[in-house]
């Protein structure tokens, strides 16, 4: 039989959990409380095509602002799938 996956707030608690449940559980930490996370959306030629408009966009700028985009891009991300803003105090919206 499998390991049963725990999910908790802090790395600190997750390290201390584990202590306590042993091997049959596999802790692990989130960044933040877990919101209600979509299910695996299923993927579209409009995926794709927004995909490559992006790829093509990111080729064309320069190293700096490259980073600075992709950083933006992967808060974004963070809080449409996590529902928290780490610059807003991890406060969701």
């Amino acid at each position: 039989m499998g390991k049963a996956l725990v999910i908790v707030e802090s790395p600190a608690k997750a390290k201390t959990i584990n202590k306590y449940l042993g091997s049959d559980f596999v802790v692990k930490s989130s960044v933040g409380h877990i919101r209600d996370l979509p299910k695996q959306a299923k993927k579209s030629t409009a995926d794709a095509k927004e995909r490559a408009r992006k790829a093509a966009y990111t080729r064309s700028l320069p190293p700096e602002e490259k980073v600075r985009y992709k950083a933006e891009q992967a808060k974004k991300k963070l809080v449409a799938n996590m529902g928290v803003d780490p610059d807003n105090h991890w406060i969701a919206e």
